[in-house]
């Protein structure tokens, strides 16, 4: 695989890095770029896909905390590796940096020319693994202060009883220490599923999957082996037509039933098939443990009825109603409603409960959308939307036929679907003054959550 430039660019257009590793695109790509991602209106699309052409130069674009990372070349390159590549840059910057933003990249950029001369030469990959690159790059990150960090998101934010506990996103570099000089001793180990439900218009539910993978960030000294223990009841493997490659499954065949999985490389399997342990080395960087895939039927954390009724010649009201099907000591933060209405919608009002906090509304003339954000919505609770439309022009036929779907995201900390839980994490280092922190966190959002009308 080879490109032949990379840079990345603010939300604003402006040059952050920019590397020229070919000399065959023009030097202007950088803005004609950004003039091509701003302006994008092809086939009807508001935004611009990953990946575009632009005489005879093929963008490649991935969007991260608000930044473009982007590469260029003009030969014929695998979509999926480039964009990977990208991804993975981000990754071993952030590593490096600790914490992703525009100020910390104008504040090391020494730093990240560096990596990106070991990471790519001439256009073409060396590594991006930061376990290597820690041989080769020495200069020393300059780290934000937490008080010129961006504001943290409310779904970054982990409450265990009174006891405050670090964002999925861990803000600190792989490879500073603390000041004074001394090492940090603490390892993240985060359960993160992205969940994707289809519901009918009646409230049934038509799909469910979940994708899910466990991430790992070591600060632990000297690398020690990790014991990561998952629970007993773990099957993977379904069975009948579909199995896995890793077709570890108990004969009770109940409990927790992954459809696969895959690991990464540092990780044994010797003892996984008799008391679902892992075992491993963790390299420095942040990495996916495991990934896994779940289409067995499970809970919906939300539950989304909607009603779209005439009222008129050219009126119509609609209602959303939402239910948090979770226990009550569980938050779910920034919930985001949208529904898309009929082109011939002019006008939208609406009405919210008489205690609704924290909740916003707002209809979007030029998409014709419907928008609704809550701040947070606490277990077991119920929240509706009544919109009442008016229409520039009579509708004729169903109405229902064109509106919606209604499509809904969230993030829940401290919960997850599938019920995977990491029961234990031993780490192999004897000593009675070494008792590092383990954090272990769980978090689910919204990959696709749909109700039909």
């Amino acid at each position: 695989m080879m490109i032949s430039q990379f840079f990345v660019l603010s939300q604003r257009g402006d040059n952050i890095v920019f590397r020229d590793y070919r000399a065959e695109v023009p030097k202007g790509s950088t803005e004609t770029f950004f003039r091509k991602v701003k302006f994008w209106k092809e086939d009807g699309n508001a935004e611009a896909p990953p990946i575009f052409n632009v005489d005879g130069v093929n963008y490649f674009h991935v969007k991260v905390v608000g930044l473009y990372f982007v590469a260029t070349t003009r030969v014929n390159v695998s979509p999926s590796l480039v964009l990977e590549l990208l991804q993975r840059i981000a990754r071993v910057i952030k590593d490096y940096l600790g914490v992703l933003n525009e100020d910390s990249f104008r504040k090391n950029f020494v730093l990240v020319y560096e990596l990106l001369d070991e990471v790519i030469d001439f256009g073409y990959v060396q590594t991006t693994s930061t376990e290597v690159l820690k041989s080769y790059v020495f200069n020393e990150p300059i780290l934000i202060a937490p008080a010129r960090l961006q504001p943290i998101d409310p779904a970054a934010i982990f409450t265990q009883g009174a006891k405050r506990m670090p964002g999925t996103a861990v803000t600190k570099s792989v490879v500073a220490n603390d000041p004074g000089g001394r090492r940090r001793e603490e390892i993240f180990v985060d359960v993160i599923e992205k969940i994707s439900v289809t519901f009918s218009s009646s409230g049934y539910i038509l799909t469910s999957e979940i994708d899910g993978t466990i991430q790992m960030k070591s600060y632990l000294s000297g690398n020690p082996e990790i014991r990561l223990a998952l629970n007993e009841d773990l099957n993977i493997g379904r069975g009948g037509g579909g199995v896995s490659v890793y077709d570890y499954r108990s004969s009770s065949g109940s409990g927790v039933i992954l459809d696969d999985c895959n690991f990464h490389e540092s990780v044994r399997l010797d003892s996984f098939d008799s008391d679902r342990t892992l075992s491993l080395v963790p390299p420095d960087g942040e990495f996916p443990v495991m990934n896994y895939r779940m289409t067995q039927e499970f809970r919906p954390p939300f539950h989304v009825n909607t009603l779209i009724e005439e009222a008129g010649r050219l009126k119509a009201e609609v209602i959303i109603k939402i239910r948090a099907e979770f226990p009550s000591d569980i938050i779910a933060n920034t919930i985001a409603v949208q529904m898309p209405l009929p082109n011939y919608t002019c006008r939208a009002s609406f009405e919210l409960e008489h205690d609704a906090v924290g909740q916003k509304t707002d209809f979007k003339e030029t998409s014709k959308m419907l928008e609704w954000s809550l701040k947070k919505i606490v277990g077991g609770a119920e929240h509706t939307l009544r919109a009442k439309l008016t229409f520039s022009q009579e509708f004729h036929g169903n109405i229902t036929k064109e509106a919606g779907p209604v499509s809904m995201t969230f993030t829940i900390p401290m919960y997850n679907v599938s019920k995977l839980q990491v029961k234990y994490l031993q780490i192999a280092k004897k000593s009675s003054s070494y008792n590092p922190y383990r954090w272990v966190r769980y978090v689910t959002q919204a990959n696709s959550y749909v109700a039909r009308i």
